[in-house]
């Protein structure tokens, strides 16, 4: 039944912002919106069908602020970054004690932090969501990761809860933890989701470029492991984007898309953050670094008319669609694996109490790297929520069965000249994983030469200087 008292409020009408608000209207909750062009704001309320009635337009803040009830919370879905700080100052003198501000966009998580400590000397408080699902998730069910403080969740957990993803019942929506908490966990989705689509890439550069497919065979072949193991929601969407055809050359749609990938930077911060954590990302790293070669379209042609261009066809027989599903399959276990330890590392780092299975169960429906792989790893993380998955059944056993095919692929990869950086970082990371005693040792020595760093002996005695000590160059 619909609610009569408007609580809710919502600036920014962009794709995701209208979208959310209809959600929000559709679940129960009235709701006045803002939009900076007015007209943006009229054409929003008289395209909303069925809904308008539940939507109160307003053309100015001091009108918004007038529609919604107190206490009042209002949604800001303005772009990262400064515009968020001055959609703040500008309600700041229009609200009351105990009014709330929900960030809802892709920020920084430590932009979040820095708000949430400057709303604790204001008479607005303030909490940080990241949002996943695009378009299509903001409309019908987002995952919804949230950080703030437990009171101001279970004041709009309900809605938030309300309008989220639901699998199986279950809403993909909950509290991270305090301050910059949820806006850090939608970071690592992201971080996770460069790195998917990159491996799945390359698995169709494998395909196409190596093994020849046309676009009908590389569709079969992600409609066929959508059914199995890497269900999952890119893997599903890789294979409609392989089978669509160009409505204007009438071939194949993906032949006529420039190979030069976008970004809007939070994969870029996912990295960034893990080298402060000192957590290896390799896989993630990769992904970011993939997409910032492919911008460089006219380096990448220089380089082919200089050395030769590539990829080269693989060499016969050298790999085939099973093989190729055991490596995305690896791939993805040890991807996973490096984004819940650095979501560990953080957890520790920033004295939250981060819900390990909780994110992987809110990941299972909604955001962009759903996947039926997170129903294991949510029980894995509820066993051993500071663990490192490649060590929790069943992935020990995955990886057991698909390092092979991983290792063969990479190989055969490197011999055909097809670039594969996402897929050979997860591997060389599995192996130092698992590497007794690692050359670091001639690292150690050579620090010690150089500036008299020291290190420490197997024997454990007290010699931590080697013989060259007296020549160090400082």
């Amino acid at each position: 039944m619909m609610q009569d008292r408007v609580n809710y409020g919502l600036i920014g009408l962009g794709t995701m912002g209208a979208a959310l608000a209809l959600n929000i209207a559709e679940k129960g909750y009235p709701i006045a919106v803002f939009n900076r062009t007015g007209t943006v704001t009229d054409e929003f309320i008289a395209s909303a069908g069925d809904l308008a009635p539940h939507l109160t337009p307003a053309h100015s803040l001091q009108d918004l602020v007038a529609a919604i009830t107190r206490p009042r919370t209002i949604i800001l879905m303005v772009p990262a970054g400064p515009v968020v700080d001055a959609q703040i100052e500008a309600l700041a003198p229009l609200l009351d004690e105990g009014d709330l501000i929900i960030d809802a966009g892709n920020a920084n998580f430590t932009d979040t932090e820095r708000r949430t400590a400057g709303a604790r000397d204001a008479k607005f408080d303030f909490i940080g969501i990241g949002v996943s699902g695009g378009e299509e998730g903001a409309r019908h069910g987002p995952s919804i990761m949230a950080g703030g403080e437990p009171a101001h969740w279970q004041r709009v957990g309900p809605m938030l809860e309300a309008i989220s993803a639901k699998y199986k019942g279950t809403p993909c929506a909950a509290l991270m933890g305090q301050g910059g908490a949820g806006h850090f966990v939608k970071m690592v989705h992201n971080g996770i989701e460069y790195a998917d689509m990159q491996m799945i890439a390359e698995t169709y550069a494998l395909m196409h470029d190596g093994l020849g497919w046309d676009a009908a065979e590389v569709a079969e072949t992600f409609e066929t492991w959508n059914k199995g193991t890497l269900a999952s929601y890119l893997v599903e969407i890789s294979g409609k984007v392989a089978r669509a055809v160009d409505p204007i050359s009438g071939g194949p749609m993906l032949d006529a898309i420039l190979d030069a990938a976008g970004q809007k930077g939070t994969g870029r911060w996912t990295a960034i953050e893990a080298q402060q954590l000192g957590v290896p990302v390799p896989v993630i790293e990769a992904a970011v670094a993939a997409r910032n070669i492919s911008a460089r379209v006219d380096t990448r042609a220089r380089g082919a008319g200089v050395f030769g261009a590539l990829p080269h066809p693989l060499a016969a027989g050298a790999l085939d669609r099973e093989v190729i599903e055991g490596t995305l399959i690896a791939g993805k276990i040890l991807c996973y694996a490096q984004g819940f330890e650095m979501l560990a590392k953080a957890a520790e780092q920033f004295s939250w109490s981060l819900p390990m299975a909780t994110i992987a169960r809110i990941w299972r429906e909604g955001c962009i790297i759903r996947s039926d792989m997170l129903n294991d790893m949510a029980s894995a993380l509820e066993a051993a929520p500071d663990g490192n998955l490649i060590f929790a059944e069943p992935f020990t056993g995955m990886l057991r069965k698909h390092e092979p095919a991983l290792r063969r692929t990479v190989i055969a990869a490197t011999q055909a000249g097809i670039a594969v950086p996402a897929l050979s970082a997860g591997l060389s990371w599995f192996d130092l994983m698992r590497t007794p005693r690692m050359p670091a040792n001639m690292i150690q020595a050579q620090r010690d030469f150089f500036g008299a760093h020291g290190f420490q002996r197997l024997d454990g005695r007290d010699a931590p200087h080697g013989p060259w000590a007296h020549g160090a160059q400082g």
